[in-house]
This record gives C-alpha cells, sequence and structure tokens, in this order.
C-alpha cells in the first residue's frame, strides 16, 4: 500500500502542476493564443493553486478509484499538509514580489518595485501583502484541521476533513481574493471568488453528508455491541 501510495503522490504532483498551468493559461487565453510558445514558460509565473487543487484532486480520486482505496479516509490524512504547504508555497510570491494587493500605508505593506506594479498603480510603493495573510491563514487552518482530526465525531466520519478544508481554505481566499490586483477574472466576476463560493457549497453539503453517515454508523456499532 505505501508504494501504491508513494506512486499516486507523484501523479497528483504532476497533474497539480499541470491543472495549474493550465487553468492560468485559459483564463488568459487571448494572450497565449497569440503567444503560444508562452505557454511553456512556466518559468516566468503563471500558476494557480485552484488549478492545482483541481488537477491534483481529479488525479487522486481517479487513482484511488483504480486501486480500490478509500479515497475520504486518505483524503482526510493529508488535507492538513495541504494547507501547510500552501502555506508555506505563499512565500514564492513575496520572494517573486506578485500576488500582492491594493495600496496600503499599513506598517506591514511590502515595497514592490516599479517595474512589478501595475501601470495604473506606478505612483504606489507599498502593498497589502495578500501572500501573508493567506500564508497565516493557511497556517491557522492547518493546526485547525489536526486539532478537529483528533475529534472523534471527525475521525468517524470519512471525508470531514476534507470538508472542512473546503470550507475553511475557500472562505479565507474569497475575502483576500479582494485586494487582490492581479486577478484571474470570469466575465465581471474573480475567478478565484466563483471558485472559493463553489467549493465552500461543496464543502457544507459534504461535511452534512458525512457527519450524518458518521451518525449512522457509530449507532449500528453501538447496537451491535
Amino acid at each position: 500500500v505505501v508504494k501504491v501510495i508513494e506512486g499516486i503522490s507523484v501523479w497528483c504532483v504532476i497533474a497539480g502542476v499541470l491543472g495549474a498551468r493550465i487553468y492560468y493559461v485559459l483564463f488568459n487565453l487571448q494572450y497565449y493564443v497569440q503567444n503560444p510558445i508562452e505557454i511553456f514558460s512556466v518559468w516566468r509565473g503563471g500558476l494557480a493553486i485552484h488549478g492545482a487543487i483541481l488537477g491534483g484532486a481529479a488525479a487522486f480520486f481517479y487513482l484511488m478509484k483504480k486501486h480500490k482505496l478509500n479515497s475520504l479516509s486518505y483524503a482526510d490524512v493529508i488535507m492538513p499538509g495541504i494547507l501547510l504547504g500552501q502555506a508555506i508555497g505563499r512565500w514564492g510570491n513575496f520572494f517573486n514580489s506578485e500576488a500582492f494587493g491594493a495600496p496600503t500605508d499599513l506598517p506591514w505593506g511590502v515595497f514592490i518595485p516599479t517595474d512589478l506594479r501595475p501601470v495604473e498603480l506606478q505612483e504606489y510603493a507599498f502593498f497589502h501583502p495578500t501572500f501573508l495573510y493567506e500564508s497565516i491563514w493557511n497556517l491557522i487552518g492547518f493546526v485547525l484541521l489536526l486539532w478537529l482530526s483528533r475529534k472523534h465525531r471527525f475521525m468517524a466520519s470519512k471525508g470531514a476533513i476534507l470538508a472542512c478544508y473546503l470550507i475553511y481554505y475557500s472562505l479565507g481566499r474569497f475575502c483576500i481574493e479582494q485586494l487582490r490586483t492581479d486577478s484571474l477574472w470570469l466575465g465581471p466576476l474573480r475567478a478565484a471568488q466563483v471558485v472559493s463560493v463553489c467549493a465552500f457549497i461543496g464543502g457544507i453539503v459534504l461535511l452534512k453528508w458525512v457527519l450524518g453517515r458518521g451518525r449512522v454508523i457509530s449507532n449500528k456499532v453501538t447496537r451491535e455491541t
């Protein structure tokens, strides 16, 4: 089983990177149709976390089903680690001076070099460090998911931690995205906020379902014993 999980992990990482790039390209399709060779220039940026999650999740659930493993059980195990990885990964945005928010005069504002500022915001030097906000939010979520995973009700409800991840991360991302200056757009809406709303609702539905199922199983075991 360990070797199977290791193999699945590798494919999930590959699928996550591909998903992150495809997602970004689709939301900037006009540019990449005119400059198709740039699609492969991932070292210049252009990886979207929602695309990575979708790509990695698709590979994960497909391969878990293929190997006849309980996908919800394993998802619960890895979700705290996913949030921790996202928290650490956000610091790459700091070193690349990207994924920052609106101009601010707050003492923790981050300096952005002139050539990396939006054209319409050239006169400003300091911006909201939205990467930091999300990193802190994810770290708190990491601790919260670990705590919940030790609660009997959540341990008995396979998929509960996955649902909590969807609810927690989506809530934070929706709020933080409002400050971003580099959002991908879906018509007049920020794509990340649209995806966050969908994931938030999906998380609530999933949580209600798995907790209800877990209660039924617990009651059945109690009656049998």
